[in-house]
């Protein structure tokens, strides 16, 4: 009978654990999700702005040697992230293969100027900081023009703002949830400890040996939340980039990778401190009280 007692209430006990780690993986999970998200959103806001071209149209008397030296000069400036030269026969034959049609042997010449198309990075990818590189660049005498769109460049800002704040707010939200979501677990999980932990305090065991076992079971159980969330968001992405091929451009495994250990650090840091105040809060507990 006692055999059967210890074997029924092992199992209780593994139960209860499963269901905790479950319950504590799939907040993660979700967390993690939100992480994923944050991080897709910075790389397609980077992306973007990384895209937005500036035409640098360079005067028709132009020698060879002198757009190369400016290209070169414009590449070491700290506000670019890369030039392409555009010959005015490339410029034609790109032109040609837009419309469909010939248009120099129409005209019989090509009234097209050589460009230089500069895209500039992400921190400098707005209107001030392009306005300034602009002015300054106009000063060189090879530099006919500096065609942009002005209009794009605010929109793009203004729109990634605005949703970087909603999300910002939505995963300040999301993580107060998870807290309260995986506290709650572990609190639930303790109570149905409550009688033995009362029953070790009534033989004498200190509160720090009493802790002790508890506090190791829930680091254990928040690292292996951790380690499932990490599988199920990988498995995540995998599926996620073969339904959406073009999702490889925003990938960032360094990322992805702060991402995973915030998820298993956010499951061990919020488990082991809920195991220890649901612990502390049954050991100042009453006998009387523990039946309420």
């Amino acid at each position: 009978m006692e055999e059967f007692e210890k074997s029924t209430s092992s199992g209780k006990t593994k139960t209860i654990y499963v269901s905790t780690v479950i319950s504590i993986a799939l907040v993660l999970l979700m967390t993690g999700l939100l992480g994923l998200i944050l991080v897709h959103a910075k790389n397609l806001s980077k992306y973007v702005k990384e895209n937005i071209v500036l035409n640098i149209i360079v005067n028709d008397g132009a020698k060879e040697v002198d757009i190369t030296a400016l290209q070169k000069q414009l590449d070491a400036n700290p506000y670019v992230l890369k030039t392409q030269y555009v010959s005015k026969e490339l410029a034609a034959r790109n032109l040609t293969k837009d419309l469909g049609e010939d248009f120099v042997d129409f005209l019989g010449y090509n009234p097209l100027l050589s460009s230089i198309d500069l895209y500039m990075k992400a921190d400098y990818a707005n209107n001030e900081s392009i306005e300034a590189f602009t002015a300054q660049l106009s000063k060189n005498p090879l530099v006919k023009e500096v065609i942009y769109q002005k209009s794009l460049i605010d929109m793009v800002n203004q729109n990634i703002r605005g949703i970087g704040l909603v999300i910002l707010a939505f995963a300040t939200i999301l993580l107060i949830i998870a807290v309260a979501l995986i506290n709650n677990t572990i609190r639930l999980a303790i109570y149905s400890q409550r009688f033995l932990i009362k029953s070790m305090q009534l033989v004498g065991a200190t509160q720090n040996f009493i802790r002790k076992p508890f506090l190791t079971y829930g680091i254990l159980h928040g690292l292996f939340a951790g380690l499932i969330a990490v599988i199920l968001l990988l498995l995540t992405l995998y599926l996620a980039q073969q339904q959406v091929p073009e999702m490889i451009i925003l990938r960032n495994w360094f990322e992805f990778g702060i991402v995973f250990l915030a998820v298993i650090g956010i499951g061990i840091l919020i488990s082991g401190l809920s195991t220890y105040f649901a612990v502390s809060k049954f050991l100042r507990l009453k006998i009387y009280e523990l039946y309420r």
